[in-house]
C-alpha cells in the first residue's frame, strides 16, 4: 500500500512497525458541540483506512481521543448552568450517536483527558528536566527553539514564524513562539488540577502526546487528522514527543483536505455552518458518508445539496443492486451453474480493481467506482432465471467491497405486507391497468416518502424498505 505521508510530502510505501499490530492515533472532536461536516470528513476517512488494513487481513489498534478540556468547554458549561465535565459527558454521547448514524466504528481506545491528568503532569515534568519547557508563574510553556527539527511537518520556516509572533496579554511566556502545555487557573474556571505549579490543567497540545504514547508506545505506525491541524497542533505535538522521548513520533502522517460549502469556507458568521446532527435531519448517514468518500482524501471537497442529491443517488444504486440480488436468492434455486461460474470470475476481477485503488493512497473514489463497474455487471449477468448460488456469490462480492466502504450497512430489506399495505399496491395496479399512471405514480410517491420502494418484476411486486 502507497501512503502520502505529509512529513516527506511524497507517497511511500506503507511498512508497518509490526505486521501483527498496525497502531493509529486519530485526533478527536472538542466535545462542547455536535461535531459538523469537517469533523466527519477525517471521522470517516480513516475509519475506512482503518476497515481497509483490517480487510487485508491487519489487526489495528486504533486510538482517537476525546479533548474534554478547553476554554469551548468552560463557556459552554457557563451558557447551560452545568459542570464542564457534565458537558464533556453529554457531548461525548452525542459523538457516538452522531458517528454510528455515519457507521464510524468505535475506537479500540477513545481516551479522554480528564482520565490522564496524572500521566500529562509526568509528561511535561519530563519536558523541563530534559530543558525543552519553563513553568513560568503557575503556567508551562515548551520552548520552541529548543528543538532544532521544528516546523519539519508543516514546512514552516522558524525565522518566518517568528516574524508575525506576538505574546497575547496574560501570557507569561520568554518568546513568542512558545506554546503553553500547563495553564494557570484563572478566576472563575471550574476546572483544575493540583499539579508542582499550582491548580491548573493542560494545554491543547500536550494532551496527544500523552495519550498516543501511553496506549500506542514511543513511536506510531500512522497518525492522522484534518489539514488545519498539521500546524501548529501536530507540529507541537512532535515538538513535545520527539523531545521527551528521543525518538521519531510517528511514521507516516495523514490529513485530509477541507470541505466548503457551496464553494465558500465555512463559517458562523456566513450562515453555512452545518453541524452533522443539522444534516441528518434531511439525509441519512450513509449518504453523507458515501459523499465524503466521494472525492479523494487529501483533496478538497464541496459539500452542496447537489453533491448530496448525487450522493443519495449513488447509494440508492448499490441498495437497488443489493435488493435486487435478495430478491433473486429468496426466488431462485440450484447451485451455480458451470456457465455462471465463468461469468463470476470475471465479477471478481473487480475485487482487485477495488484493492488496487484503495492501496494507491486509499483512493475511495475509484473504489467506488470499481463498485459501480461490478453492479453494472451484476445487473448483465445476474438476471431472473439465474441459480440461487450465483446470486449469492455475486451479493457476497457485492457486500464484501462496501462494507470496507462502511457502506449498505443499513441493508434495504424485502417489507412484509399487510393489509392496508396490500389495498395501495391493489390500487396502483389498478390504476396502472386503468392508464391512471398519475394516481399511480401518486401512491409510488407516497409509498416512498415513508422507505417503502415498490419495483414490477417477472415475478410479481417487489417490496423494499429501505
Amino acid at each position: 500500500m502507497k501512503i502520502y505521508n505529509t512529513l516527506t510530502r511524497t507517497k511511500e510505501e506503507f511498512v508497518p512497525i509490526d505486521e501483527k499490530l498496525i497502531k493509529i492515533y486519530v485526533c478527536g472532536p472538542t466535545v462542547y458541540n455536535f461535531f459538523h461536516i469537517g469533523n466527519a470528513r477525517p471521522f470517516v476517512v480513516f475509519d475506512t483506512l482503518r476497515r481497509y488494513l483490517e480487510y487485508r487481513g491487519y489487526k489495528v489498534k486504533f486510538v482517537q481521543n476525546f479533548t474534554d478540556v478547553d476554554d469551548k468547554i468552560l463557556k459552554r458549561a457557563n451558557e447551560e448552568g452545568i459542570t464542564p465535565l457534565e458537558v464533556g459527558e453529554k457531548y461525548i454521547a452525542e459523538y457516538y450517536k452522531d458517528a454510528a448514524a455515519l457507521n464510524v466504528k468505535k475506537a479500540s481506545v477513545h481516551p479522554r483527558v480528564t482520565e490522564n491528568i496524572p500521566e500529562i503532569i509526568s509528561f511535561v515534568e519530563k519536558l523541563i528536566d530534559k530543558g525543552y519547557a519553563y513553568a513560568s508563574g503557575g503556567d508551562v510553556y515548551y520552548s520552541t527553539k529548543k528543538f532544532k527539527d521544528y516546523g519539519k511537518l508543516s514546512k514552516q520556516n522558524i525565522e518566518e514564524l517568528e516574524l508575525g509572533a506576538r505574546i497575547e496579554v496574560g501570557e507569561k511566556k520568554n518568546d513568542p513562539l512558545d506554546f503553553a502545555l500547563w495553564k494557570e487557573q484563572k478566576a472563575g474556571e471550574g476546572l483544575a488540577w493540583e499539579s508542582p505549579w499550582g491548580m491548573g490543567r493542560p494545554g491543547w497540545h500536550i494532551e496527544c502526546s500523552v495519550m498516543s504514547t501511553k496506549y500506542l508506545g514511543e513511536t506510531i505506525d500512522i497518525h492522522a487528522g484534518g489539514q488545519d491541524l498539521a500546524f501548529p497542533h501536530h507540529e507541537n505535538e512532535i515538538a513535545q514527543t520527539e523531545a521527551c522521548t528521543g525518538k521519531q513520533f510517528a511514521n507516516y502522517w495523514m490529513h485530509n483536505g477541507y470541505i466548503t460549502i457551496d464553494n465558500e469556507k465555512m463559517s458562523k458568521s456566513k450562515g453555512n455552518f452545518f453541524t452533522v446532527r443539522d444534516i441528518l435531519k434531511e439525509y441519512e448517514g450513509e449518504v453523507m458518508r458515501f459523499f465524503l468518500l466521494s472525492g479523494h482524501y487529501r483533496g478538497p471537497i464541496n459539500f452542496s445539496r447537489d453533491l448530496m442529491e448525487q450522493a443519495k443517488n449513488g447509494l440508492a444504486r448499490m441498495r437497488n443492486a443489493e435488493s435486487n440480488l435478495k430478491h433473486l436468492i429468496n426466488t431462485g434455486s440450484g447451485d451455480i451453474t458451470a456457465e455462471e461460474a465463468e461469468k463470476y470470475e470475471k465479477l471478481e476481477a473487480y475485487r482487485q480493481k477495488f484493492i488496487d485503488a484503495m492501496e494507491d493512497d486509499l483512493n475511495t473514489a475509484d473504489a467506488i467506482t470499481a463498485v459501480f463497474e461490478l453492479i453494472r455487471d451484476i445487473n448483465t449477468d445476474v438476471k431472473d432465471g439465474a441459480s440461487k448460488g450465483f446470486a449469492e456469490k455475486s451479493l457476497a462480492l457485492l457486500k464484501e467491497l462496501t462494507e470496507v466502504l462502511g457502506l449498505l450497512m443499513v441493508e434495504a430489506r424485502e417489507e412484509e405486507i399487510d393489509e392496508e399495505l396490500q389495498k395501495l399496491i391493489d390500487e396502483r395496479q389498478a390504476a396502472r391497468k386503468a392508464k391512471n399512471f398519475a394516481r399511480a405514480d401518486e401512491i409510488r410517491d407516497m409509498l416512498k416518502a415513508q422507505g417503502i420502494v415498490l419495483e414490477d418484476t417477472p415475478q410479481g411486486i417487489k417490496v423494499t424498505r429501505l
